[in-house]
Parts: structure tokens; sequence; C-alpha cells
């Protein structure tokens, strides 16, 4: 009896520790699955952190590009201007004024257009508004309630350095209010008129060198159709008058 309840100990020894060895692979199986679980939810979270930072530096890197472009489509524009004046029969004097040589936009106009530095032209630190008598000047902007009639060479005008990208409403207006100077839009409304287009886009805003031509054109012809075909292209949605009578 004693042999037969030793032997069903020793029986019952055996199976428990079968039950702990056979136990002991699912433990480790169970806690590697967990590892892995957590691994991967490292990874995850790694993952976006990784992505939100690179989301982050090419936003705050894309500002950067586009004043780089805004600086050379200026830069362009500055080049034209001048070409176009070089090539009037009565050419404008031309003043950059808020205008230093230890700026970006200067060493981008070094950089894009060859003999920059010899243009036939003023350069000056100082900005219109303290350079010239405030009477005289006249702020050419889209937002203006009055149209320009004539071309005054007793005034100055201002052609406001914004590319046509980053235009914000009406801050060429506001700033010639801020100073009480006189404003003026060209005569678009009065000589033109809306085409119809498959973007359906209409646009007052031109590019200074374009203003300029506008201008130029003018003080040559004094016939405002003739010069508004010269500076307002087909992309700005408007046709002269008399194309659609």
């Amino acid at each position: 009896m004693d042999f037969l309840k030793a032997s069903s100990f020793c029986r019952s020894m055996r199976k428990a520790s079968a039950r702990r060895e056979r136990s002991w692979p699912q433990a480790v199986r169970h806690g590697a699955r967990k590892m892995s679980r957590e691994n991967r939810d490292t990874g995850k979270r790694q993952l976006q952190q990784r992505r939100a930072k690179e989301s982050k530096k090419k936003n705050e890197e894309k500002p950067i590009v586009q004043k780089i472009q805004e600086l050379s489509r200026l830069a362009g524009q500055i080049r034209r201007l001048y070409g176009s004046n070089k090539k009037a029969d009565r050419p404008f004097w031309i003043c950059l004024t808020g205008f230093t040589t230890d700026s970006p936009l200067y060493e981008e106009c070094v950089r894009m257009n060859d003999g920059f530095s010899s243009y036939l032209l003023d350069i000056t630190e100082e900005d219109c508004f303290s350079l010239f008598p405030l009477e005289t000047l006249v702020y050419l902007t889209p937002d203006s309630e009055h149209a320009l009639e004539d071309v005054d060479l007793n005034k100055v005008y201002i052609l406001g350095g914004l590319v046509d990208e980053s235009i914000q409403k009406k801050v060429t207006f506001q700033k010639a209010r801020e100073y009480s100077v006189k404003t003026a839009r060209l005569p678009i409304q009065e000589y033109m008129v809306r085409n119809q287009n498959g973007k359906n886009y209409h646009s007052e805003i031109l590019a200074i060198n374009q203003v300029f031509d506008i201008l130029s054109t003018y003080l040559e012809t004094h016939n405002w159709p003739e010069a508004l075909k010269k500076g307002v292209s087909s992309g700005k949605g408007y046709i002269l008058r008399n194309s659609v009578e």
C-alpha cells in the first residue's frame, strides 16, 4: 500500500512537472507576443513622430522657398521695366526706394540681372513717403476709386513692388491712406470689359513692368486703349471694348 502510495505520488509529481514544463513555452510565447506588440506600437509611434517632424520641417521651409521665388519674380519685373524704359522715346526717371544693397532683393537682382549695379537709375534706402513731398505722390493701386486720367510729369507715380502671387487685398491702398497720399487706378474698367474664359478669371492686378509699360505707352501716344492693350495681357481676362463691338 505504501508502495502504491509512493508510486502514485511519483506519478503525480511527474505529471505536475510535465505540466509545468509544458506551461513554460506557452508563457514564453505569450511574452514574445506581448513584446512584439509593444515593439510594433513603439515603432508606429516613432514613425509618426518622424513623419510629424518631416512635415513640420517642410512647412517651415515652404515660406522660405516661396519668399525666394517671389524675390526672383520681382527682380525679373525690375529687369523688364528697366529694359522698356531704355527703349522708350520719352524715358521716365526711375527710383527704387526702400531698397538696401545688403537686402535679399538686391542680391537677387544682381544674381539675375546682368549689370544691375550699373543700371541708370537711383537706389535709396529711404521710403518714397519721406523722400518726396507727399502732395506730389500718386500711389497706383487697383483698389483706388479714382481712375488715372492723364500722366502728369510733375507727379511721382508709385508702383508697389508686390508680385502677383503674394498680393494681399488693399495693402497698397491702405499704405497710401496711412500717409494721406492720392491714389489712382489704371482706367481698365473705363476702356476694357471682361472676356469670357474657361477659368472665369478676371484680375486688374498687374506686375510692375506691365504697369510701367502702360504709363510709358500712354506718355508717348496719349491713347489709353493703346496703352492698356500694351500692358494688360489676355491672361488677365480683359479685352478692349471696341474688340467686342
